[in-house]
Order: structure tokens, then sequence, then C-alpha cells
């Protein structure tokens, strides 16, 4: 991802969140990075870019059974 879709996704999952807490972190993969809230991984997101003209952006959250216990 380039820093413009870097900083494009930060500030749209911030509003869709509702948080200036959302920082994204670059991976050594190049089709993907790190979604931080606060100080814990929320997820990773990967980008579709095959198609220049349609580009879309996945993100995938996983969640702990241990973090639902606590």
């Amino acid at each position: 991802m380039t820093p413009e879709q870097i900083i494009s996704v930060r500030n749209y999952l911030c509003k869709r969140l509702g948080t200036e807490a959302v920082s994204i972190k670059p991976r050594k993969v190049q089709d993907s990075v790190e979604v931080w809230l606060n100080d814990e991984i929320l997820g990773l997101l990967y980008i579709d870019d095959e198609d220049k003209d349609d580009i879309s952006y996945d993100l995938n959250i996983s969640i702990l059974q241990q973090d639902l216990d606590e």
C-alpha cells in the first residue's frame, strides 16, 4: 500500500469508528498492513488492486475466545 492509501484508509476508519486512536503500521509483505486501536492490534488490512479501476480493501479482525471471556 502506498503512503497515500494508508492515510486515506486510516482517515476513513477513524471516522467510521469514531476515534482518532486508529493507527496503521506497515508489514514486511506489501499486500497488507496492521490496523491498531490504541496499543492493541485490531486486524490486518489487505488491498485488492488487481483491477486498477476498482481498488478495494479487506479488514480482517480476529477475536480470540479468551478476549470474550474477560
